[in-house]
């Protein structure tokens, strides 16, 4: 990332604190059913799903270093850190429709990573001040992406109600949610 550092180390914190969340999600209970759709005219989804808090935790860590140590690590290196796990989510929403919207937005934010990852490297004098990287189409392509999921996770935080049990359960991954597309949209808006 190639803002300034104080940005760089909120974004990381931030984004470890909601990494760390996800991945302590993992030693609960297992997955439980929702009873009713959350939003009129959707499937039920789950309370707590591993598949997604792995992921999440994964990518949590991963923007955190990233926003830390972006240009200090080759592109390559990031490429392969994200690179793999992108093709992995693709197949599997391409196999398996319970979960494929959430495995494609994971999906999508891997391949963010690595696109970022391999513009910091390619653009002239990569020491983290320099002029825009990238191709301007696909970065916009991405920013409308994360900005509108931002936006509608944040609807979602909001439409949270009931007692401590029900936020805690719902609203918390929510925000952590919320927490890592805001990340990955400000990192985007750096290049």
């Amino acid at each position: 990332m190639h803002g300034p550092d104080l940005v760089s180390w909120l974004l990381a914190v931030l984004t470890a604190a909601s990494g760390g969340y996800c991945l302590s999600r993992l030693r609960r209970a297992p997955c439980a059913p929702v009873p009713a759709p959350a939003v009129p005219g959707t499937a039920p989804g789950r309370l707590h799903s591993h598949e997604a808090d792995l992921a999440e935790g994964l990518m949590g860590f991963g923007m955190a270093a990233m926003a830390v140590a972006g240009t200090a690590v080759p592109g390559e290196v990031w490429a392969w850190v994200y690179g793999p796990p992108a093709v992995l989510l693709v197949l599997a929403a391409a196999r398996r429709p319970d979960r494929r919207a959430h495995r494609l937005h994971h999906a999508v934010g891997a391949l963010a990573m690595t696109y970022m990852a391999l513009a910091m490297t390619a653009a002239p004098g990569h020491n983290g001040h320099h002029p825009a990287a990238g191709s301007p189409a696909l970065t916009g392509a991405l920013l409308a992406y994360f900005g509108g999921y931002a936006l509608w996770s944040g609807s979602r935080l909001l439409s949270v109600s009931g007692g401590t049990a029900a936020v805690a359960s719902a609203g918390l991954p929510r925000a952590c949610r919320l927490s890592m597309g805001i990340g990955m949209f400000a990192m985007l808006l750096t290049m």
